[in-house]
């Protein structure tokens, strides 16, 4: 696609008047207006405040909202940093507002957000969701000056969040990160990133905007992209996440096959680099770890063991193609078993996962339909989880994560034997 393609015309112009610029602030939209101004305010203050002799640009990507997002944009005062506004409509002022162009969804807004700072020649760039109710101008500190004080390419998020929150994260993604690639990235799809403009420009070049990537795979994609180039890694500590969470078994199915689907993508398209990986080393970490207070996310076990005796039943042909018959045999008696012995250890669940990950690599069932399966596997870890970290501190659940994270290395020389050769993990 060519640039013109890329940016609408109004946005090509502003981006040549403004010629140059340090840093780039990128917040992709649809349909925010209740919280973006808030994160345009404070993103202005942090440009403003810690980087005040720096020439920086506030970029909304807008996906077309009809709530009023980008005016609301528009009409924030973000002080001395210039403004970039996304969307459809153009208006004549020094804040331009027109929409991302592509494939729907946040990776193209990402996209229009990278070419800008691309065409801008910016040092940093950073990256932020657009209905954070918990950002604070220290953030783009965070995010940017590892960056541009420390010649770090990729600056990943580190949050506190809930136990019971970032389920899909904690069980499936961080784990298969580590050990895989090698790298302790602990919020791989945080959604709020600090790059390098070198590495802006080499996501905007990569050959991934006409896939699922330009729809919801783009964290994932961006985090083992940054990994297996020849880009310096770190992560920022920025206090709590707030945002609207919800119950792992009501709400999180959908994004479980989004979130895996593109992961498994990643992990097979990437298996010359991470074949060759042993064991997983920490990055460094920036930012002052502090407590805070989280909301608490409200969970129905019952209902995720019930989701999980009922997906082993009626997809127990299905699961005889995928999993291992040790495996198999586990999740039945399992199910077959009382709610007070319920529990799905961390070596079974090991194998469960690097089982789908090898299905979808040798496609023995559509991906779609796989991923959908291992939807009531995965509520069944959750509701173990959910049992086991009840008494647990914050230490305690990050000690659990690595002994979970510890045994996906531990059996990552089985798994890459069961991938190249096509069976199940033993």
């Amino acid at each position: 696609m060519s640039e013109t393609a890329i940016l609408s015309d109004e946005a090509l112009r502003l981006v040549r008047d403004i010629g140059q610029a340090d840093i780039v602030v990128g917040i992709p939209s649809f349909n925010n207006g209740g919280t973006i101004a808030h994160v345009a305010r404070a993103a202005a203050a942090g440009l403003v405040k810690y980087f005040p002799d720096r020439v920086a640009v506030l970029v909304n990507s807008d996906g077309g909202s009809s709530d009023g997002t980008p005016e609301l944009v528009a009409a924030t005062d973000v002080g001395a940093a210039r403004t970039l506004l996304l969307r459809h409509a153009t208006r004549p002022v020094h804040k331009l507002v027109t929409a991302y162009q592509g494939i729907p969804g946040k990776g193209s807004a990402f996209r229009t957000i990278f070419e800008i700072a691309r065409h801008l020649n910016a040092r940093a760039c950073a990256v932020v969701d657009a209905d954070l109710r918990s950002v604070t101008p220290e953030w783009f500190e965070l995010l940017l000056g590892p960056v541009l004080q420390e010649d770090f390419d990729f600056v990943a998020p580190l949050y506190s969040r809930h136990k019971y929150d970032g389920t899909i994260t904690n069980a499936i993604v961080y784990p298969l990160v580590r050990a895989l690639y090698g790298r302790r990235i602990r919020q791989p799809i945080g959604g709020d990133f600090g790059m390098s403009g070198r590495l802006a420009a080499h996501y905007a070049d990569q050959d991934a905007w006409e896939t699922d990537v330009a729809k919801f795979g783009i964290d994932i994609w961006m985090t083992t992209t940054a990994l297996v180039g020849d880009f310096r890694v770190c992560q920022a500590y920025l206090g709590a996440k707030i945002h609207d969470a919800k119950d792992p078994g009501a709400h999180l199915a959908d994004m479980l096959v989004q979130v895996t689907g593109a992961l498994f993508r990643q992990i097979e398209a990437q298996e010359p680099f991470w074949s060759k990986i042993e064991g997983s080393e920490p990055v460094p970490d920036f930012g002052f770890r502090y407590e805070v207070g989280l909301e608490p996310v409200n969970v129905n076990v019952e209902r995720m063991r019930t989701t999980f005796r009922n997906g082993v039943r009626e997809f127990a042909e299905l699961y005889a193609q995928v999993l291992g018959p040790e495996t198999l045999a586990a999740c039945e008696r399992l199910a077959a078993g009382p709610d007070e012995a319920f529990a799905l250890p961390a070596d079974l669940w090991v194998r469960i996962v690097y089982d789908f990950v090898i299905a979808y690599h040798h496609r023995r069932l559509l991906p779609d339909h796989l991923l959908r399966t291992l939807t009531p596997l995965y509520l069944g870890r959750t509701a173990s989880w959910v049992n086991e970290a009840a008494g647990y501190s914050a230490a305690d659940v990050e000690n659990a994560i690595d002994q979970l994270c510890r045994a996906f290395e531990e059996r990552k020389p089985a798994f890459l034997h069961a991938w190249r050769e096509g069976r199940t993990v033993p």
